[in-house]
């Protein structure tokens, strides 16, 4: 791996970043805090994933140490006004769009505890990678809050909206096995497992040519909440210009030739 200098865009100590290929690999560095969020940290992913490395076609976002992560600072939590709540959590909406609607696909690596705003971050991917020690759970009900960074809109999307309301009026847990099974994590691997294979999805992301790549981060979210006849008509229009590129006829031709990728059955579980 190559260590990076994105030194103009004044990341955070929290936040580290390698190379691997073209895959960027993100790391949370609060080991001694279980990766907890601060504000820093949170403004640091924004201007990572707005702006990411010309050369970098995915990412895999992994956590220093024993937990993912933990959810909001508690040194964070500071008294607020009404509206000094509002703009926080607009804040941190800002931020995870990068992630989610950014131009590249990012795969995390999650152990250890989830929670939180560390369940709202994850939420954000689009793909987990779950190791056994991973679990899910949303604290804020017991603690008298509501969520505030994407939980509400994000989280149901992956569970429902009825397992997010158990977690939140009962303070329900989801282990690894329970989580994988009810949509929190696409991938549920041996314990140490989850870094090499997140890197390996990655790279196969990374593949993908970049208007297939942008249709699926950018047009299939909003095709699948929207209208199904409004839904239909985007499709065909991503569909044209993905199959009118100039990378699409040539992966056909070496299909139709012989000389593509095919399907074997075989592939992460």
């Amino acid at each position: 791996m190559t260590q990076l200098d994105l030194s103009a865009l004044a990341l955070p100590e929290s936040i580290t970043t390698e190379r691997h290929g073209d895959v960027l690999i993100v790391r949370l560095s609060r080991a001694h805090k279980r990766n907890a969020l601060d504000d820093a940290t949170v403004l640091g992913f924004e201007r990572l994933f707005a702006d990411p490395p010309e050369w970098a076609r995915a990412a895999v976002l992994d956590a220093d140490g024993d937990h993912f992560c933990a959810g909001l600072d508690l040194a964070e939590l500071s008294e607020r006004s009404t509206v000094g709540g509002l703009h926080h959590s607009r804040m941190w909406h800002r931020a995870f769009e990068r992630i989610e609607r950014g131009r590249i696909p990012v795969v995390a690596v999650l152990r250890g505890a989830v929670i939180g705003g560390g369940l709202e971050l994850a939420s954000a991917c689009h793909v987990r990678v779950a190791e056994p020690s991973a679990y899910f759970a949303l604290p804020e009900g017991q603690r008298g809050l509501f969520v505030g960074g994407g939980a509400s809109v994000r989280v149901p999307r992956l569970v429902g909206v009825h397992r997010m309301a158990d977690m939140m009026l009962t303070g329900r847990v989801y282990g690894a096995e329970e989580g994988h099974r009810v949509g929190f994590s696409q991938y549920l691997v041996e314990d140490g497992a989850g870094h090499d294979t997140a890197l390996e999805l990655a790279h196969k992301m990374a593949g993908v040519s970049p208007v297939t790549t942008y249709a699926v981060i950018q047009a299939l979210p909003r095709i699948g909440e929207a209208d199904p006849d409004q839904g239909y008509f985007i499709e065909s229009l991503m569909a044209a210009v993905a199959g009118g590129s100039d990378e699409a006829k040539s992966l056909m031709r070496e299909f139709l030739d012989g000389r593509g990728a095919r399907i074997n059955g075989e592939g992460p579980r």
